[in-house]
């Protein structure tokens, strides 16, 4: 179903929409994500990233973990707030690391998914 605010959307936004706000309310609930209900929704937005080719560095819209690690970074201002700790050699503020926490994450949940999916069929083949 097509909300009014996913009408001027393309997919692979409204994945990143929907991975965004997961991320949000798994931390607002201090739950991680690697338990229930987290994993799971982010696993359905996995498959359906993987099934529109979006988990490919060649895709049109990058879905892969680097690719959600760069759109979510620069959504949440991490890109420049790790340039500026940096620069300044201060510690990044507790929101950040928090920020931070939540995408290596889901990057290595989306990197062992990826992994598994490109080796189903070695593994699953009729003899």
């Amino acid at each position: 179903m097509t909300t009014e605010s996913d009408a001027g959307c393309t997919l692979a936004d409204q994945i990143l929409n929907q991975l965004e706000t997961l991320l949000q309310n798994a931390s607002d609930a201090t739950e991680p994500l690697e338990l229930e209900p987290w994993r799971s929704r982010l696993f359905e937005l996995f498959v359906t990233a993987e099934g529109a080719g979006y988990v490919s560095e060649e895709a049109e819209a990058d879905l892969t973990a680097d690719g959600l690690c760069r759109s979510l970074s620069a959504r949440w201002g991490l890109t420049e707030a790790a340039r500026e700790s940096a620069s300044r050699q201060e510690k990044l503020a507790p929101q950040h690391v928090g920020q931070m926490r939540l995408l290596w994450s889901v990057m290595r949940m989306w990197m062992e998914w990826t992994y598994a999916w490109s080796r189903w069929s070695e593994f699953h083949t009729s003899e």
